[in-house]
């Protein structure tokens, strides 16, 4: 518990003091944001606004976690987890596809950064690394970072296994390939007002923190009765999901409405990148769908848009990402922001009351 608190502490001095030394400094570089031309008219007020937030939410939660190893390595003689390394790369490398494009948005003075096909082949290759390490690095605690399958929760309803081991890995790398595209370009969907995808994001974090404590608590050799769960190092997962959560609350101080930085894909990409690793090493690859379901629907919303206008010349929403929708049907920007944040609560409620009845299922104890 108290590695838990460390990391909090840690995470939310890094954010609330590194924030305004960055606002102030990418002031005097002129990094603003670059605002979309057909978007919102009411949105052309945030241009020059200062950019690249992700970085301090990277930085918070890679030093709030180093914090925590430190303490429980000295204290405990506790050596780092591959399992929260390979998440944490998952996270930075996204990021840094991220910082990527926002510096070459600021560079350019427009809303373009990296080119689609290089934004792509970026997210390939660090994919790839991330899928390969996690299955065959072994771990301290007998049990993988990932599984060669997809899992709801803990065990996989579809083994890639049958195919043999080699085809397994590919199999799994295209699996983790999609997850990662999935989820980056999710939540990066999500960041179009001011607090909507670090508030989101706090809320999905705290659940899988949650989860993850939960599996560390049940975990397979341990001494706790009912249904234990065979995820390698889920204690150091809770801490970096805490530590993300934490990161994310200190940076909405300065994010919210009116917002003096934004995020960037600096911060979009890599919270996607570690979402969707968090439920690869978690185990709970298609439960995710579940915790993170606003940023699920704001995804689909933008492929329901774009393919029915390609199909019909029509538009299903008046603009999209969805959040769009409601600002054009004359809601004030905070309040969809607040009932966009609500909406992700409930998508955590329901995923974190489906992990404990499952606990609940396995263990027997509805018999």
């Amino acid at each position: 518990m108290i590695s838990l608190i460390i990391g909090i502490v840690v995470s939310l001095a890094v954010t609330v003091i590194g924030t305004p030394l960055l606002i102030n400094l990418v002031h005097r570089l002129h990094y603003g944001q670059y605002i979309r031309q057909d978007g919102p008219k009411s949105h052309l007020v945030k241009r020059g606004t200062p950019t690249m937030g992700g970085v301090i939410i990277n930085l918070a939660i890679i030093l709030g976690w180093v914090a925590s190893a430190l303490y429980r390595f000295f204290f405990y003689h506790t050596a780092p987890s591959w399992s929260a390394i390979l998440v944490l790369f998952a996270m930075v490398s996204m990021g840094l596809l991220g910082f990527i494009d926002d510096f070459a948005k600021v560079r350019k003075k427009q809303n373009l950064g990296l080119s689609v096909s290089a934004k792509f082949l970026g997210q390939v290759i660090f994919a790839t690394i991330y899928a390969v390490l996690a299955l065959i690095i072994p771990t301290k605690s007998g049990f993988p970072s990932a599984q060669a399958g997809m899992a709801f929760i803990e065990k996989p309803f579809f083994n890639f296994d049958f195919a043999g081991r080699f085809l397994a890995i590919i199999i799994f790398v295209i699996w983790v390939n999609f997850l990662m595209a999935a989820w980056t370009n999710a939540v990066n969907l999500n960041d179009g007002l001011d607090g909507l995808a670090s508030g989101s994001s706090m809320i999905a974090f705290v659940g899988y923190a949650i989860i993850a404590f939960w599996e560390s608590y049940h975990i397979k050799g341990g001494v706790h009765p009912g249904f234990s769960y065979a995820v390698s190092d889920p204690l150091d997962l809770s801490i970096i999901a805490v530590c993300a959560a934490t990161a994310c609350f200190g940076f909405l101080w300065y994010n919210t409405k009116p917002a003096t930085i934004f995020m960037g894909d600096t911060g979009s990409l890599a919270l996607g990148g570690l979402f969707a690793a968090i439920s690869i090493a978690t185990h709970t690859e298609f439960l995710a769908i579940i915790m993170g379901g606003l940023f699920v629907i704001e995804a689909m919303s933008d492929v329901i848009q774009v393919g029915y206008f390609k199909m019909t010349h029509k538009r299903v929403f008046k603009m999209a990402p969805i959040h769009h929708h409601f600002e054009l049907m004359g809601w004030p920007e905070s309040k969809v922001v607040v009932r966009f944040w609500m909406v992700e609560l409930m998508f955590v409620l329901i995923g974190m009351v489906t992990f404990y009845g499952d606990w609940v299922t396995r263990s027997g104890l509805l018999g």
